[in-house]
Parts: structure tokens; sequence; C-alpha cells
């Protein structure tokens, strides 16, 4: 049994809906409810997914607090509250907490590349400041530097650090982590979900999940209940639409276009983030397609 194995199976990496350039709360709500109909474990909103570095600090609060009376005790909340700034992080979280949300997905601080001195630090203050369990999401490829599995290991000894995002794509590192801690290693890759339980991960952080929950919900299940068979058949069958998702564009660009191509979202993003060419909707438009979504 791992740490926090209650947030074993299905969290989805809930987007943040706009209207007009305005959160769009009426949209996010029923976004909750769907995953809630679902069976989904958790839903964690304001993280990549959820367009948290466009967001106002205000706003962030606010999707939180959302997110939480929305889920209303019938869906945990695992509220995105890190930050590159420690103290930040540490008031996010505190606010958190005291919204009623469940748990803290903790993205490592990004752009100013801490030493792995840095990242424990940071962890620990955090953990400290906060009863809520806490999710170390571990994504190099954006935050610039890789939180090392002994830094990881050597923060599981703390009592609330109870779970890792991995998205290293790295199946060393998880293996050095889930051989060496009881943490609960979720995967922050919808096409790594299959081979990283078969290490041990207890589930996935998805994205595809706002789309798919019950089949990525089945995958989950049926790696616990050690039916091959199934698991890869899902694996295989949420392929083409995962890749998608992650290569077309950068996310959650791909995934809100696919959500507006099914009438759940408006599409609408916010500057950096630009909508996909034509010629990428139009491959997007096949996979659903070929999927029987549209």
């Amino acid at each position: 049994m791992t740490r926090c194995e209650e947030y074993a199976g299905l969290s989805v990496a809930i987007v943040t809906p706009f209207k007009n350039n305005k959160v769009d709360y009426e949209t996010f709500q029923k976004q909750i409810e769907f995953q809630i109909s679902a069976g989904t474990t958790a839903i964690v909103p304001v993280g990549t997914t959820g367009e948290s570095p466009t967001l106002s600090f205000e706003e962030h609060e606010n999707v939180i607090r959302a997110a939480v009376e929305a889920a209303a005790g019938k869906i945990k909340v695992m509220a995105g509250t890190g930050a590159n700034c420690t103290q930040e992080a540490i008031e996010l979280t505190q606010f958190a907490q005291k919204a009623g949300a469940d748990a803290a997905l903790h993205v490592a601080p990004y752009y100013n590349k801490p030493t792995q001195e840095g990242f424990y630090q940071h962890y620990k203050a955090v953990a400290e400041a906060t009863d809520l369990p806490i999710c170390i999401y571990n994504i190099p490829g954006r935050s610039a530097k890789n939180i090392e599995p002994e830094t990881i290991i050597r923060l599981a000894a703390i009592r609330n650090i109870g779970m890792v995002k991995e998205a290293t794509g790295s199946m060393d590192q998880a293996s050095a982590i889930i051989g060496k801690t009881d943490l609960t290693v979720l995967s922050g890759d919808d096409s790594l979900t299959l081979p990283l339980m078969a290490l041990g991960a207890r589930g996935i952080i998805s994205v595809v999940g706002n789309i798919i929950p019950q089949d990525m919900i089945e995958l989950c299940r049926a790696v616990d209940r050690k039916d091959g068979d199934t698991a890869r058949k899902m694996h295989y069958k949420t392929f083409a639409l995962c890749r998608d998702m992650l290569s077309l564009s950068t996310n959650p660009i791909p995934l809100k276009s696919a959500m507006q191509m099914l009438g759940r979202d408006t599409g609408e993003l916010r500057l950096p983030m630009t909508p996909l060419s034509d010629a990428e909707k139009a491959k997007l438009r096949a996979t659903l397609t070929a999927y029987g979504l549209l």
C-alpha cells in the first residue's frame, strides 16, 4: 500500500474555460460534473492544462474555490498551487487548504533552475506550511531542470509529501522512486500510463481524461486487476488520441480544440497560447472521428 493510495486511478488535469477572456465558471462547473458522473478520482484545477501561468493571482484562487464548490465532496480536488517563488507557493497552498481542497499539486520551481538542495528546501518549506498532502510535479521539459530521484527519495521522509506526478518520460527515474519509497506515483503522460503502472505507479493525472475519462479509468482498473490483455487493449485504443493532445501543439491547445469540437468548451485560449492551424485541426478531427467521438 502506498501513501495517498486514495488518489490511485484517474485524476483529471481539468481545463480552465474562458469566454470573452474571462473565466467561464458555468462551463467549469459542467466539466466538473462530467468528471463526477464518470467516476473520476480527483480533478486537478489550475495546473499546466488549466493555463495557470495566464491567470491572475485572484483568478487562480477563485478557480480553486469554484472547483471545491462544484466538487461538493463528491470528487477530490488536488489544487495546482505550485510556483517558482516558494513564498507564493506557500500562500496559494494555504489558501487552497482554507478553501477546502483535498491535496495540492506543486510543479517544480521553473525558470530559476534550483539546485537539488534548492528543490528539497522548497518542497520542505511548502509541506511544513500546510496539512494538505503534497504531490511533487516533476516535468523538466517545462521547468528546465529535473528533480533527481535521490532528491525525491529524500523528500519522501516528509510526512505530508505523499505523491509524485511523474512527467520526465524516464522509466529509470520512475523505477528508482517506486523501488525506494512508498510514494503514490502518478503518470504525468497519458501514453505512459500502462508502462508506469506496470512498474508500480498507481494511476494518471490525465489530459485526455477531460474527454474520455471512462476509458482511462478502465485502463487503470485493468492494470489493478492484473488483466494485461484489457490494459493493452485500452492503451492502444487511446494511444493516438493521447499523442495528439501533446504532439499537435503545446498542451492544452489541442485539448481545448477537441473539447470545442465536442461542444464542451469555447476553445478559447489566453495569449501567449494560440489556436491550432487549419491543418492541425483537420488531423485532430480525423482522430476524434476514428475514435468514435465525432
